[in-house]
């Protein structure tokens, strides 16, 4: 029986697995999109163009850098995290697979639970150290940025990191399955090209 509670905890795991999607999403495109008009804004301006380039020099993108590094921090955190939730962290499970099944089941279980522990402590040991930044003068070189906001991708993407290794340990628990990716499998694609096989492609068929 479905009730209230349970609803709304499935809708705010949705929310959160779309607001890390998002957040993601949006620091790999803007730190790409960055990146890429600071290089053609320093190929452009030493182009002998009077106007052009004197219009280019009086545009100062020397942060640029900057802004792309905290970028890409606070992506790979929160990278982290959805690679728990969906299964794309590489592991090494050949010996594993060959225990029998109540055994391996405990050590999953021991690996999940060890890597809560330990994204828990990260995550503590990040919050403390955010706190202790926070009360200082602390700034970035060229954004002057106060650091403990860089720093808080720390204790963020950790503690969302120990919640998504317990939730993969509850939902093992109770059905046996770990969350898998397939690396063939690329979301959006339509079907009908999912019997393309790499044998079809080195001899297509004959008419």
């Amino acid at each position: 029986m479905v009730t209230a509670s349970n609803r709304a905890g499935a809708l705010l795991l949705k929310v959160l697995d779309r607001l890390e999607e998002w957040l993601i999403a949006s620091l790999m495109a803007g730190a790409t999109t960055l990146i890429f008009v600071a290089v053609v804004h320093r190929y452009a301006a030493a182009l002998p163009i009077p106007l052009l380039q004197d219009w280019l020099l009086r545009i100062n993108l020397s942060w640029a850098q900057e802004l792309c590094i905290y970028m890409f921090i606070w992506m790979a955190k929160f990278g982290a995290a959805y690679g728990v939730r969906t299964g794309i962290h590489v592991g090494v499970d050949v010996l594993i697979n060959r225990l029998p099944d109540r055994i391996r089941a405990k050590i999953i279980v021991f690996g999940l639970l060890a890597g809560a522990l330990f994204t828990g402590v990260i995550g503590t040991l990040g919050a403390e150290f955010v706190w202790d930044v926070a009360h200082t003068q602390e700034v970035s070189a060229d954004l002057e940025l106060p650091m403990w906001i860089v720093y808080l991708a720390i204790p963020c993407g950790s503690y969302l990191m120990c919640f998504r290794f317990l939730q993969v340990t509850w939902w093992f628990m109770r059905t046996g399955a770990l969350p898998h990716h397939e690396i063939a499998k690329v979301e959006g694609l339509e079907e009908a090209g999912d019997d393309l096989r790499p044998a079809d492609l080195r001899h297509p068929a004959k008419s």
